[in-house]
């Protein structure tokens, strides 16, 4: 089986704080590391009152503090947002504090709204298009120091920190393709171009220093729990958010409800399941058999899973529940009561 990771959006729970939220990451990530889990990735919203990861690369300092051996990176930092140097003294800086266990992955979207975009004071749209070059520009930070060099990155140069694209369309796969990268898909939120981005950089790819072949990964939804309908009603937190997103009125994570019908018009409900095609939801035996069909259609080389449930319980146990399918021996020593280190 491919190896599986954990994309954790640090959701704010309704009543709860952001403190509180980074803590459950934490708990979760010392979790996911039990359990044989590759990468834990977080990534970068701003002005979305329910994600408590905008400053990436800190809240990934506190990850990587509480736990061993789990890789840790970003799902993505949006680049157009920064300047390449910042962002490769960042992760220099995690990379020379925690050796051999960083990945950067990089997004080319702005992870919020237009007004927010342009209050990160970038001009979004020239830097968007600058996107390949400063892709390029923050590799070289990560190389050794050449002779004349005017400018370094401190911490960064020599490091050779990973860098992935990730993408929710064809272009990214077509750059990480021509750059020779690793490929990281969002079919979590954008399941539509799945398939054709997977072909596009699997045909187009040049080898490179960085990497012989392709290497293609992609993101799904899972909530596994005791029984399909204990998953189901896990899941409604999840759609309700999405709802949120949609009626343009982004909040913290809402608590499951009985009856969701209740509250979204069908139009909406279906809008969600579009969205979020790409989602295992139910018992262990559920979830394994949608896994085995998603990694059998895709021919992906890892997994990555993103579990948006309220209840902290009931997250830490759809992983729990979840890692068997790639690592049969796990959960046969799992301290799920162990206190996270916050």
């Amino acid at each position: 089986m491919i190896p599986f990771s954990v994309l954790d959006l640090s959701p704010v729970n309704e009543g709860e704080t952001t403190r509180e939220a980074l803590q459950h990451s934490l708990r979760l990530a010392q979790t996911a590391e039990q359990l044989g889990y590759r990468r834990f990735w977080m990534a970068e919203h701003h002005n979305m009152p329910g994600i408590a990861s905008a400053a990436t690369a800190v809240a990934l300092g506190f990850i990587a503090g509480g736990t061993q051996s789990i890789r840790i990176g970003s799902g993505g930092v949006m680049l157009p947002n920064h300047s390449p140097l910042v962002i490769a003294e960042q992760f220099g800086t995690l990379a020379s504090l925690y050796p051999d266990r960083v990945d950067l992955g990089l997004g080319r979207a702005p992870g919020t709204d237009i007004t927010t975009a342009r209050a990160l004071r970038r001009d979004i749209y020239a830097a968007a298009e600058r996107f390949p070059e400063d892709v390029q520009e923050l590799q070289a930070y990560f190389e050794d120091e050449q002779p004349g060099q005017a400018v370094r990155a401190v911490p960064g140069s020599g490091l050779r920190v990973p860098l992935w694209l990730l993408g929710s369309s064809l272009y990214s796969a077509q750059l990480a393709a021509h750059l020779g990268l690793p490929f990281a898909f969002a079919s979590h939120f954008a399941p539509t171009d799945l398939m054709p981005a997977l072909s596009v950089y699997r045909s187009m790819f040049q080898p490179s220093a960085y990497l012989d072949k392709p290497y293609a990964m992609a993101c799904v939804n899972v909530i596994a729990a005791g029984t399909d309908e204990e998953a189901r009603f896990h899941y409604t937190s999840m759609q309700l958010a999405s709802v949120q997103l949609f009626r343009g009125k982004p909040g913290k994570m809402p608590p499951p409800v009985e009856d969701i019908d209740a509250l979204v018009t069908p139009m909406e409900k279906a809008g969600v399941e579009q969205k979020l095609a790409y989602s295992m939801i139910g018992s262990p035996a559920t979830v394994q058999h949608g896994i085995e069909r998603f990694i059998e259609a895709t021919g992906i080389n890892e997994l990555m899973i993103t579990s948006r449930i309220y209840d902290v319980q009931a997250r830490l146990t759809s992983l729990a529940l979840t890692a068997p399918i790639f690592n049969p021996g796990a959960g046969a020593n799992l301290d799920s009561s162990a206190p996270a280190n916050a």
